[in-house]
C-alpha cells in the first residue's frame, strides 16, 4: 500500500464506542513520557469515565530529548519527564497507581535478547495482575526506533497470550510522507470520539512542558514537539488500528 495523506486515510475509519474498540481493562504501552497523552489521552479519559481505568506503562525514561544540555543531564531530565507524565495522567483522571515506569534507556529500548525477554516477562505479569484484556502499542510505521521496539513487544505478548486484543495507535505515523510505501495490506480499525475530553487531552499534552520547549534553555538542538504534529494529535477522535 502506498501512503497518501495518512490522517485523511484514518479519518475514514468507522467511529465506534470504547467497549467495541477495547475489551475489559487496557494496558497502554507508551514508548516515551508524552506518547500516552498524544496518542491515547482521550482513550484514557474515556476509560476512566467508564469505570475501567487503564494501566499506562511508560517504557523509556525520556532522557535523550536534550542531549546537548549541561544544566539538564539525562538523570535530571528523566526525573522531570516522570513528573510531567504524572501531571498529565492526573489531568486525564488516571489514578496514580495505574501509571508505571519501566525506565529503559531512551533511544535504546531493546528489540531482542535477554533484556527484551525480561521486559516481556514483566509485562505479561502485569497483564495477569491487572487482568488486562487489551494491549495498546504504537503503530508499526511510527518512524522512531523506540516506537518500533514497543510495537514488537506487543507482537510478542500477543503470541504468548493469544486471547489478548492488540491495538495500535499512531503518533508520528500520521506524518508519513506521501511517497512512502507500506509493506502490508491497508490498515483497518476504528476511531474513538473524544470530543468530551478534548480540553483534558490538550491540558495533558501541555503538561509535558519540557517537550514544548518551556524548560530546558541551554540546548538549541533539543527536542520540541512540532506544531504540525500537535495539530494532527488534537483531532476530535483518536485512531486505533487492529493488529
Amino acid at each position: 500500500m502506498k501512503v497518501r495523506n495518512m490522517l485523511q486515510y484514518f479519518a475514514e475509519f468507522p467511529v465506534a464506542p470504547l467497549e467495541t474498540i477495547a475489551r475489559g481493562t487496557a494496558l497502554i504501552l507508551s514508548p516515551h513520557p508524552d506518547d500516552e497523552s498524544l496518542g491515547c489521552g482521550g482513550f484514557i479519559a474515556s476509560a476512566v469515565r467508564d469505570g475501567r481505568s487503564p494501566v499506562v506503562v511508560i517504557v523509556s525514561d525520556g532522557s535523550a530529548s536534550h542531549r546537548g544540555s549541561v544544566t539538564w543531564p539525562p538523570e535530571r531530565i528523566a526525573r522531570l519527564r516522570q513528573e510531567e507524565s504524572r501531571d498529565a495522567s492526573a489531568v486525564l483522571g488516571l489514578p496514580s497507581e495505574r501509571l508505571l515506569f519501566l525506565e529503559l534507556q531512551d533511544a535504546g529500548v531493546p528489540t531482542q535478547g535477554d533484556s527484551f525477554d525480561a521486559v516481556i516477562r514483566h509485562l505479561a505479569e502485569m497483564i495477569g495482575r491487572y487482568e488486562c484484556q487489551t494491549v495498546l502499542v504504537p503503530w508499526r510505521y511510527d518512524p522512531h526506533c523506540d516506537h518500533e521496539a514497543v510495537w514488537m513487544m506487543g507482537q510478542k505478548l500477543k503470541a504468548l497470550l493469544p486471547q489478548l486484543r492488540l491495538l495500535s495507535y499512531p503518533v508520528w505515523g500520521v506524518t508519513l510522507p506521501p511517497e512512502m510505501e507500506l509493506d502490508d495490506v491497508a490498515p483497518a480499525g476504528w476511531r474513538l470520539d473524544i470530543r468530551p475530553f478534548m480540553g483534558r487531552k490538550r491540558d495533558a499534552i501541555q503538561a509535558h512542558r519540557s517537550q514544548r520547549g518551556l524548560v530546558v534553555d541551554d540546548d538549541p538542538g533539543g527536542f520540541v514537539l512540532p506544531d504540525h504534529l500537535l495539530e494532527k494529535m488534537l483531532q476530535p477522535y483518536e485512531i486505533f488500528i487492529a493488529s
